[in-house]
C-alpha cells in the first residue's frame, strides 16, 4: 500500500482548472480498487492519496494518468508502508 502526497507547485487558479479532470481520475481509480481514500491537505497545499498497488512502479504508473500530473500542477511523493493493524471491519475494503 501506498501514501501518495501531492504539493502543489501552481497557484489555486491552475489548480482550478484541472480539477474537475483530477476528481474523474480519483473515480476511475476508485472504482478499479487501487484508491482507498483521497482529500485534499490541510491548509491547501495539495492532497493525499491512499493507494493499493502491486509494486511502487505501478503506483509511479497510476499517479502520472492524474491530470495534475500531466499538466505540471503538482510533484508527488510515494511513500510505501505494509498495515499491520487495521481498524474493525476495514481489512474488507483492503
Amino acid at each position: 500500500m501506498y501514501i501518495c502526497t501531492l504539493t502543489y507547485v501552481k497557484p489555486i487558479t491552475e489548480v482550478e482548472k484541472y480539477l474537475s479532470q483530477h476528481i474523474d481520475y480519483l473515480e476511475d481509480y476508485y472504482r478499479s480498487g487501487h484508491f482507498i481514500a483521497s482529500g485534499p491537505k490541510v491548509p491547501r497545499t495539495g492532497g493525499v492519496i491512499i493507494c493499493r498497488a502491486e509494486n511502487k512502479e505501478q503506483a509511479l504508473a497510476i499517479l502520472q494518468k492524474d491530470p495534475f500530473y500531466i499538466h505540471h500542477i503538482a510533484q508527488y511523493e510515494i511513500i510505501e508502508f505494509v498495515p499491520s493493524k487495521y481498524a474493525d471491519g476495514f481489512e474488507e475494503f483492503i
